[in-house]
């Protein structure tokens, strides 16, 4: 494995975070225009929503018994194109019957997609030997600006979904198509096979990351529900939130979401960098931190510039912890790393499909400040589990020594 393969694999890897961002951004930006063209009812509109990160996290868990026999490489090379032409799938039919085989199709496809992308990552992040997860989130969060900037143009020139998707798709699904000729996975650091043993591991390889072990697994699978049921309270209520309860205008009110979205781009930019200067456990607690005082904020916050401020210290604080949260699931299991990937990641449905229905029930039931209480205390009690991002030594992944190639690019 040279240096350039590694750079190539890296830069391909990061271009299908990217192509992702802008995939998703495109299709939930659009949802009242979806919901328009097919005629979609207010009540039957939620059965649609839930059904997408369900199926996805049927498609992370198929991925898993995948990736026994396909390498995650072959599963994102073609995972890639299918969620692109479900997209515009979407944006095509006219009959509820075609949106709703697009997005059954989408979220398989969506759920195989993201578990091998973070497979890959944490892959590579171990040839590299130091962190380097969290800069392909930040291509997947520049995605998304990208892709909801194009709904907003879509939207501002009053252009049909398939004129909207249509241009998109034909740039990236070559663009995606190309660059997985580079994927690359780095080697297990225990030289893991296609079937998930572990070469030359013995009966007592759970402790040191053969065997799967979804007790040891699950205080990441917690943190990653309570990181998504932030990230979800952010993207389905903030614009609710400054409008109603902090009285903004309906323009302003728009802002929040941008605001998180940037600053989540500009932590994860500079995440890696915190990451190998002060360890992930160091980094997760002070996201943690930083982003239960963001909620906070927003919960006491007397106006809207207020409020504002409080949802861009949620963009700091939670956009470390995902990626690190994957990371960690590699370091915990270096001989079967993809298995936990594809099983860490189905929690990350889980705390999509929890957040917005538990706010929105805890804000019609008590008030809306309140509700946003509760995904700060859920934040708050990643510090109990921030043990699982380490410890950080001089010895990498399950005890075994940094690669040759650290020191490349």
């Amino acid at each position: 494995m040279t240096d350039a393969g590694l750079r190539h694999g890296r830069a391909s890897l990061g271009l299908s975070f990217g192509v992702q961002g802008v995939a998703f951004a495109l299709l939930v930006t659009r949802i009242p225009a979806i919901q328009d063209q097919y005629g979609i009812s207010d009540g039957l509109l939620p059965v649609f929503l839930a059904a997408v990160p369900i199926l996805a996290g049927a498609g992370s868990v198929a991925t898993e018994k995948v990736v026994a026999r396909v390498r995650p490489s072959v599963v994102l090379r073609w995972a890639q194109p299918l969620v692109l032409l479900a997209l515009l799938g979407v944006g095509a039919g006219r009959e509820m019957w075609h949106v709703a085989v697009a997005l059954g199709v989408f979220g398989l496809a969506v759920g195989a997609l993201d578990a091998s992308m973070n497979m890959l990552g944490v892959s590579l992040q171990r040839a590299y030997g130091r962190s380097i997860m969290t800069g392909f989130h930040a291509a997947y969060s520049l995605g998304g600006i990208a892709g909801a900037s194009l709904a907003w143009a879509g939207a501002r020139w009053e252009l049909s979904l398939l004129a909207s998707y249509l241009p998109v798709v034909a740039v990236l699904l070559p663009a995606a198509l190309i660059g997985s000729r580079w994927y690359m996975e780095g080697k297990g650091a225990e030289g893991q096979r296609r079937d998930g043993t572990v070469a030359g591991a013995g009966s007592g390889s759970e402790s040191a990351g053969g065997a799967l072990s979804f007790k040891l697994l699950l205080p990441l699978c917690l943190i990653m529900t309570f990181a998504y049921i932030g990230d979800s309270t952010v993207s389905n209520w903030s614009a609710k939130y400054l409008q109603d309860v902090l009285g903004s205008s309906e323009q302003l009110a728009t802002v929040p979401y941008n605001l998180y979205m940037v600053t989540t781009l500009l932590g994860r930019a500079v995440g890696d960098l915190g990451v190998r200067r002060f360890g992930a456990v160091a980094v997760v607690r002070g996201g943690s931190l930083l982003a239960a005082g963001g909620f906070a904020v927003v919960a006491v916050a007397p106006g809207a510039w207020v409020g504002m401020l409080g949802f861009t210290m949620l963009g700091f604080g939670l956009c470390v912890i995902v990626p690190q949260t994957f990371a960690a699931a590699g370091r915990m299991f270096p001989g079967n790393s993809d298995a936990a990937v594809a099983r860490l990641n189905i929690f990350n449905y889980v705390g999509f499909l929890v957040g917005s229905p538990l706010v929105g029930a805890l804000g019609d039931a008590w008030s809306y400040r309140g509700a946003m209480l509760v995904p700060m205390v859920l934040v708050l009690a990643t510090l109990v589990y921030a043990r699982a991002f380490g410890p950080e030594t001089a010895r990498y992944g399950g005890g075994h020594e940094r690669p040759r190639t650290a020191d490349v690019g």
